[in-house]
């Protein structure tokens, strides 16, 4: 299919979009022909927190000519950056896409996780390239979704986990597959996420701010009300709301409470802490141990509302045998503070357990990190073998690296010079981080005053078919939509 042709298929398939648009300083590229050797054309959908040097690092290799971000304010600045000057400003996704689908080479995609998904697909189906923020997205169907769409359309693709351009990193996978820990026994990761806010009882809206300011001051309700619209009114002068929402549900705008970077406590915008660090973390002991296709999973949670994600939960993943390893379980904690039993360490000889990291167990020998990105680790019992593995092309930093993994692949018109392209390592991690989601979901009852609660129900899984293979034996409602979102109108899912 034609880039030209893509392009009226999604200038059809996009409906009005109103006066969602925000327009700056432009430069016109329609009509230009490109040698093969002209620098690369890039635009960055979200260009603040991550977003921010996401956009600079593919501002070091290519040309950026158009940037995307809800945030007005976040949008003038960072236009204002080298590189960025004259870059056309859009607070719409798809209004980029309809103007420029047909000229641009690579896209950073650093938005919240809801809109991991829709941006990235409307992205590659115009032949785009695409580096992706971790998670890849919010649902698993959707990261199957990515992985097939990249497969179909051949583009190059990339996911913000910059821990697999890190030498070490590479190095301990090479370790571990050798054979040095001899038969693989259980994995283990703990972080401190989350640093943003999650706990049930948080919504807040207009509705419930004025029932709440006549019951606890009667006296100034009205003048709080009226204040606390007015701030509203002037920030929304500088969010755009609604594309902010994008594919999720339509829910106010509360100050503070989703923009900025709270989006991942909420169940219709985020991931949680494992969405958030598990694709950072697993990077070693997913390509090493083979933990793809669990086949169930089953948490315990602080509790939570089906709205908000809980303070803190323990998950357990099963994994089958394969012909590489025995059937093994993975284990994740979240909240600083909450890690495997301290025995488990001290019989490895680890004492002094690090607030984030990974620990593999094996037969012979343990692989320790104390490192989000598993750079930074020692194996305990064995010594380490020589191995081959592939460097880094080195730019400066493992975040760069990573970057121009990208770059290097689209000019070379191979997808599989990156590491963490959709189809062979992005898509299948997020899938199997995000099924334990479907576990906490599943666990929603704590213990009191924000104790760890027990095991909620366990979820058996069928990865191949994308299915809940107990979904008739659950009680908690609506686990199978966690699987596939259902996009608001205006955005395209298949």
């Amino acid at each position: 299919m034609s880039r030209q042709k893509s392009r009226r298929e999604f200038l059809q398939n996009t409906s009005a979009l109103g006066a969602a648009l925000y327009v700056g300083g432009a430069i016109d590229l329609r009509g230009q022909e490109r040698s093969a050797n002209e620098e690369l054309n890039v635009v960055c959908f979200g260009v603040g927190g991550k977003g921010g040097s996401d956009s600079s690092n593919a501002a070091t290799f290519g040309k950026v000519i158009a940037i995307c971000d809800v945030d007005r304010n976040t949008l003038e600045s960072k236009g204002k950056s080298s590189g960025f000057e004259n870059a056309e400003k859009f607070t719409d996704y798809r209004e980029l896409l309809a103007k420029y689908g047909d000229k641009i080479d690579i896209a950073t995609v650093s938005t919240p996780d809801h809109m991991h998904g829709p941006i990235t697909l409307a992205a590659m189906r115009l032949g785009i390239s695409c580096y992706t923020q971790k998670p890849l997205t919010r649902t698993i169907y959707e990261a199957r979704l990515l992985a097939q769409v990249a497969q179909e359309t051949g583009v190059c693709t990339q996911m913000g986990n910059q821990g697999t351009a890190l030498d070490s990193s590479r190095e301990a996978i090479a370790q571990i597959q050798s054979g040095v820990l001899g038969t693989l026994k259980e994995v283990f990761a703990w972080s401190n996420r989350p640093v943003w806010a999650q706990g049930p009882g948080r919504r807040m809206d207009m509705a419930k701010f004025t029932a709440q300011a006549k019951k606890e001051d009667p006296e100034n309700a009205e003048l709080l009300i009226s204040k606390k619209k007015t701030e509203i009114e002037k920030a929304l002068e500088r969010v755009d709301w609604k594309s902010w929402i994008g594919v999720a549900p339509y829910r106010e705008y509360w100050p503070g409470l989703y923009h900025t970077f709270q989006h991942r406590g909420w169940w219709d915008f985020g991931t949680g802490a494992l969405g958030d660090m598990a694709c950072h973390q697993l990077t070693v002991p997913f390509a090493s141990c083979g933990l793809r296709d669990p086949i169930s999973v089953v948490a315990r949670t602080t509790g939570h509302d089906y709205d908000s994600f809980p303070a803190s939960s323990i998950i357990r993943f099963e994994f089958p045998e394969t012909a590489e390893r025995p059937a093994i379980p993975f284990w994740w904690y979240d909240r600083k503070g909450n890690k495997p039993p301290m025995e488990e360490f001290e019989k490895h000889g680890i004492t002094n357990v690090s607030d984030s990291g990974v620990m593999i167990v094996g037969e012979k020998g343990t692989f320790y990190s104390t490192d989000d990105y598993c750079g930074r680790y020692e194996l305990k019992g064995v010594d380490k073998v020589t191995v081959d593995y592939e460097k880094a092309e080195n730019k400066g930093n493992n975040d760069l690296n990573n970057m121009y993994e990208l770059f290097r692949a689209k000019r070379a018109n191979d997808p599989k010079i990156c590491k963490s392209n959709f189809i062979d390592r992005a898509g299948p991690l997020t899938e199997t981080i995000l099924l334990g989601n479907l576990a906490v979901w599943a666990a929603a009852t704590g213990g009191a005053e924000g104790a760890m609660g027990d095991w909620g129900e366990k979820v058996e899984w069928d990865a191949k078919g994308l299915a809940v293979t107990n979904l008739d034996k659950l009680k908690t409602p609506r686990v199978a939509d966690l699987i596939k979102p259902v996009y608001a109108e205006g955005h395209r899912l298949d």
